[in-house]
């Protein structure tokens, strides 16, 4: 199991990026996925998930902002962040749990001006 992770940079307050995460290895239809961020000094926690038949869940703190997408044509979900704040600077991570999880590289999303 293969997850690449991309997207991430530097953005203004209020700016908008996009994440992509491209698992191999899997059958990527049949499995949800997920997206979670580490912030400095802080512990891994949970963003946002979508099930296999594409119904997200969000945690409090970016419902409204975030929206998780999935293509399984590509093998691929999404995480569009809108309205980005500062508290939201962290290291990304997509996972799939198979037995056991499995996280990506990660990909810095640094929210600043």
């Amino acid at each position: 199991v293969q997850l690449q992770a991309s997207g991430g940079g530097l953005v203004q307050p209020g700016g908008s990026l996009r994440l992509s995460c491209k698992a191999s290895g899997i059958m990527f239809r049949f499995n949800t996925l997920g997206w979670y961020r580490q912030a400095p000094g802080k512990e891994r926690a949970l963003v946002a998930t979508i099930t296999s038949g594409g119904t997200p869940d969000y945690v409090d703190s970016v419902k409204g902002r975030f929206l998780i997408s999935r293509d399984n044509t590509k093998n691929t979900v999404y995480l569009q962040m809108n309205s980005l704040k500062p508290e939201d600077t962290a290291v990304y991570y997509c996972n799939v749990k198979i037995v056991r999880d499995y996280w990506g590289q990660g990909t810095l999303v640094t929210v600043s001006s």
